[in-house]
């Protein structure tokens, strides 16, 4: 039989166990060894029950995703969960690690399921743009309920074992002792009480929701789950579980996931799925350069992100040295973290005694001579290229040797920085978004003279930290806020050609931004990007460049701390509310500027914002800031909530036609403003179908 599932007995038992590292996912000759390990132990009258177990780290932990893109190969998923459905003899499913997609797939086809008391079990197929499509929208519901069915696969998040158990998933918890004698143990008993099959498809659907439930459902959900194709369609199958016969509702659910399948969103996410993979492969970077170790962390600068970093940093389980100059900004930035992590313990998402136990790891100093022991310093102190320089001046004289020394800028040239030390190959670039304890993206910045070991340990922090860590050049911005210039750009110039504020907002939202460009910019404040804006020496020779962002800090209106900025908030209010005076500045400096203001649809808005974020994404990649153009993506889909659906900026280029984008961009050089329309050289490359350009 093939070495991937094993057949033994033990007695009247069948042990199948399922052996596909790394997580045993439903390869093509998993599926084929399962269903004749299966049909053996059927077709064996010295048999009573069979356990199916999985050797390694966890259960079956999805499918192969690989295969997506691949010709279907028999046995197929559903056909063979069904065959495992009607054995005539008890099949138990004993689940460790995760159970998640097909996996639980698997075991909810199995007549009995029994678990250990650390398991994970869901379906997260959403999550890669699908439904679950071998039964799992119909035979969930018949388990656990509708509702509770629905959050598992519209949410896309894991249960543990005791929800598990209590909802009914699952029949029993092995506590403690070893999963697979447990389980034996567990069979045994089944077997010695006759126990009965018990078929998931035959059981009825207890407290059957009435008419309004899923209308209540939909718009419940709207707002996290607008513009996908498979959160509705899973409702729809839950529908059909509820009312239609399991055999019709299973091919119904059949016809919706290869629906799912075959759309551009799944394909995006999908994509995404390797790209988040790929991103920790360095292409050159030196094999032998293990990472440094770090056991003690400082971050410089206890403000608002300085806090950020530290929780981030603390939940790690890291001991974090807090340092800012004064008593008072100390007590303030610890006095945030407290905050963070008692909302953390009032939402459930972690215990008090977890939040006491960070707490616990927290120091505060003032001195730089208590960094003189620390692994790692991450600076996060005022976007000012001589204040980090001081910093990192200091840092170099009291620091001990290999201290690896990282700056948060977010824009600011990470090799005049390393200029100010002795020791530019240990510093990089640490660039967290905020909320820092949040947000999924690190962009690492590495140095003209940054060594290896240092990139190795950043990337190793990155996943301490939970983090999905991009490495990028150095350049003003990087990656990341190179690119948010061109989209700022253009969103900042409709405002004078005649487009409102809100409306630009809206239809950005609408097509997928997690937030429009202006509602972002209230809210991190108008003036951070004005300092920015103050410190660099390259800026174009333009008026119309920033200017309604510039005129509103020059006027104190900053975004929202200060209850006006592109939107007034009245009162404290955090809902936007357009303003007449802003409107009407605006207006009055199209005037004095002499730009037309004219009709401009829905369409150009999104293409000359988004066209533009590619066509600096381009030149980021042929300029080798970005390794690959899928770190684009993953950088931009993590860091500034372009919608996952679409894949990322890049991938999104290639689905529409990288040769509409470029004629496009012609388009737009050619009618609107030449210096910042000139296509990149890569895309014009791969635009006439140049197959060694690398996109």
């Amino acid at each position: 039989m093939d070495q991937v599932v094993n057949y033994e007995t033990r007695g009247a038992l069948a042990i199948v166990t399922i052996d596909n590292p790394p997580v045993n996912a439903l390869s093509h000759a998993v599926r084929e060894g399962l269903d004749s390990a299966i049909a053996r132990a059927a077709g064996d009258d010295a048999i009573e029950t069979v356990l199916l177990m999985c050797a390694g780290r966890t259960f079956i932990a999805g499918a192969d995703i690989r295969e997506f893109d691949q010709p279907p190969r028999e046995p197929h998923l559903p056909d063979l969960l069904n065959r495992i459905e009607a054995v005539n003899k008890p099949i138990v499913a004993a689940i460790h690690g995760t159970a998640l997609g097909g996996g639980l797939e698997t075991a909810m086809a199995c007549h009995y399921r029994c678990a250990s008391a650390d398991a994970r079990l869901g379906l997260p197929e959403v999550n890669l743009g699908l439904l679950p499509g071998a039964g799992g929208t119909q035979r969930l519901p018949r388990l656990v309920g509708v509702e509770l069915a629905l959050d598992m696969m519209v949410g896309g998040r894991p249960i543990g074992a005791r929800k598990a158990f209590d909802a009914g998933l699952i029949d029993a918890i092995i506590e403690s002792e070893d999963l697979r004698e447990g389980a034996i143990r567990y069979a045994g008993q089944l077997t010695q009480k006759a126990a009965a099959v018990r078929q998931t498809s035959a059981i009825s659907i207890s407290a059957e929701p009435d008419s309004r439930f899923f209308a209540s459902y939909r718009a419940r959900i709207a707002r996290r789950t607008r513009g996908l194709l498979s959160p509705e369609l899973i409702v729809e199958c839950v529908e059909d579980a509820v009312s239609a016969p399991f055999p019709d509702a299973l091919a119904r659910e059949r016809e919706r996931f290869m629906r799912c399948k075959a759309s551009p969103q799944s394909a995006a996410l999908r994509h995404l799925f390797f790209a988040e993979r790929d991103a920790a492969r360095i292409p050159g970077l030196d094999s032998s350069a293990a990472p440094r170790p770090i056991r003690s962390i400082a971050v410089l600068g206890a403000g608002t992100m300085g806090s950020g970093i530290a929780l981030a940093c603390l939940r790690a389980g890291c001991e974090v040295l807090l340092l800012d100059s004064s008593d008072e900004a100390l007590n303030a930035g610890r006095g945030r973290i407290e905050a963070l992590l008692q909302q953390q313990v009032e939402k459930g998402r972690i215990q008090s005694d977890e939040a006491a136990a960070d707490l616990g790891r927290l120091q505060l100093a003032r001195e730089f001579d208590s960094l003189s022991g620390v692994d790692l310093v991450i600076e996060a102190v005022f976007e000012n290229m001589d204040v980090k320089t001081d910093v990192f001046a200091r840092l170099d004289q009291v620091c001990k040797p290999g201290t690896v020394l990282a700056t948060n800028t977010s824009t600011l040239d990470i090799d005049r920085i390393a200029a100010a030390t002795t020791r530019p190959r240990d510093v990089i670039g640490l660039h967290f978004f905020s909320p820092a304890h949040v947000m999924r993206l690190l962009e690492i910045v590495r140095g003209g003279e940054t060594a290896d070991d240092v990139i190795a340990t950043a990337m190793a922090f990155a996943r301490r930290l939970r983090k999905v860590g991009v490495l990028v050049g150095n350049c003003f911005g990087f990656v990341g806020n190179r690119m948010l210039y061109g989209y700022g750009r253009e969103s900042q110039k409709l405002l004078l050609e005649g487009v409102a504020p809100e409306r630009i907002d809206r239809v950005l939202y609408d097509w997928g931004m997690a937030m429009g460009p202006h509602a972002v910019g209230d809210l991190a404040g108008l003036d951070v990007g004005y300092r920015v804006r103050r410190e660099r020496t390259d800026l174009p020779d333009d008026p119309c460049f920033y200017r309604i962002a510039d005129m509103l800090v020059e006027r104190g209106r900053l975004g929202q701390k200060t209850g006006m900025g592109m939107y007034d908030y009245p009162e404290g209010d955090r809902a936007a509310h357009p303003s007449a005076e802003v409107a009407e500045m605006i207006r009055a400096e199209a005037n004095r500027l002499g730009v037309v203001q004219r009709e401009i649809d829905d369409q150009e808005i999104v293409e000359r914002c988004i066209f533009a974020l590619i066509n600096e994404g381009a030149r980021c990649l042929e300029e080798g800031i970005a390794m690959r153009a899928a770190d684009i993506d993953v950088i931009w889909v993590n860091g500034y909530g372009f919608p996952r659906h679409r894949g990322g900026p890049m991938f999104y280029a290639s689905q529409i036609g990288l040769d509409r984008v470029y004629r496009g961009i012609c388009r737009f050089r050619d009618t609107l403003d030449k210096r910042y329309w000139q296509p990149a050289a890569l895309l014009e490359k791969v635009a006439a179908g140049d197959s060694a350009a690398a996109w």
